[in-house]
This record gives C-alpha cells, structure tokens and sequence, in this order.
C-alpha cells in the first residue's frame, strides 16, 4: 500500500485481524440475491481492468478520503494483468461502466484489492459474481484484508493473523481456474452457485 496517491513509498501490511469471505458459506443477503438474478447490471470479466483500477484510486472512493493507490502500485497492477494474476469484475448499465472489483489470483487464493460502485449495489453485484467465480474454480481463500461495515454487512468474517497464515500457506500452492465459469455469466446462475453452498 501507499499513504497516498502523491506518496511515492510502498509498504506491506500484515493486520492482527484478517477479513476474508468463507467461500465454502458465503451469507449475502436475500435482498442482494433478488438484485443478482434480476440481471440490472451486465457482469463482465476482465474487459476494463484498467478501467476499474482508476476508478478505484480516485479520491472519495470507499471509507478513505484518498486513495493508497499511488502510480507505482498503478504500474504493479497492470503488470500483474498484462500476465494473467491480476482480475477486474465489472458491473456494466447501457454500455457504461458503473462498478465493480479486481484484485490478483495466486494458485487457489483471491486477494481481493478494491471496490468502486458509482449505483447502487454495482460492486456488490460483481462481488457475489466472484464468490461464485472461485467457488467453481476450486479457490480456497477469498483475503479481503482490513474489515470494514461494509464488508461485514456482505457476510465476511475476521479471523486472526495465524489462522490466515494456516489458509494461505496450502492455499497458495493449490491449483485453481480462474477462467472455468464462463466470462458471460447471468445472475441466475451466479446466485446459485452461492445458495447451493449454503
């Protein structure tokens, strides 16, 4: 991370509390799963990674007056798409681009990086659209970092530093595909990927 966007400095955070997303049962609630299968947003993967990194480094996003995106974490992120790690989920409305996600793939972990959400539930659209992404790609671990309201409000959980590491460490070396659910996905099909987990 950066302290901000004009900071030119990296550092690496290892939080006491972890949030993470339990894939095996994700708790969205009822009212986001009548929005999923209404199909309001066009979920598309990867067709505006760019995109949706600037969108989520601009100031006033999130929780966070500025944004620790800084052009070197930028540079970082391109490169890890240009190479296949790194992932946007976008929630799309007549044509223009109105949310969504990314974040990096590393053998059958998610790290999930940011959200933007310019309507309502369009982040959260493309966030239940993920869970069912890596359920079906075989992923283990959904890592959405510093626990937040909002997150919590989505079902995830906080687990401590030393269960994280026990998730991550086989994690990490697992196999898992990013690509097996098709990139154009409805969101009939998405909702029940999750209610079958639960």
């Amino acid at each position: 991370m950066a302290e901000s966007r004009d900071d030119p400095e990296l550092f690496f955070v290892d939080p006491a509390m972890r949030a993470v997303f339990p894939l095996e049962s994700p708790r969205f609630p009822r009212r986001l799963g009548r929005t999923v299968r209404a199909n309001l947003f066009e979920v598309r993967v990867d067709s505006a990674f760019e995109a949706i990194l600037d969108a989520c480094a601009a100031p006033g996003q999130g929780e966070r007056d500025d944004t620790w995106i800084n052009p070197e974490i930028r540079r970082l992120y391109l490169a890890l798409h240009a190479a296949g790690f790194a992932h946007s989920i976008e929630s799309w409305r007549d044509g223009r681009l109105v949310g969504g996600l990314y974040g990096v793939a590393l053998g059958a972990a998610f790290f999930g990086e940011s959200m933007v959400s310019h309507e309502t539930d369009a982040s959260k659209v493309a966030l239940v659209h993920l869970v069912a992404r890596l359920r079906i790609g075989g992923f283990s671990l959904l890592d959405a970092q510093f626990m937040t309201p909002h997150l919590r409000s989505l079902g995830a959980i906080e687990i401590t530093r030393d269960a994280y590491q026990e998730q991550l460490r086989p994690a990490v070396r697992q196999h898992a595909d990013f690509r097996r659910m098709p990139y154009a996905s409805d969101g009939a099909s998405a909702w029940q990927e999750i209610t079958q987990a639960s």
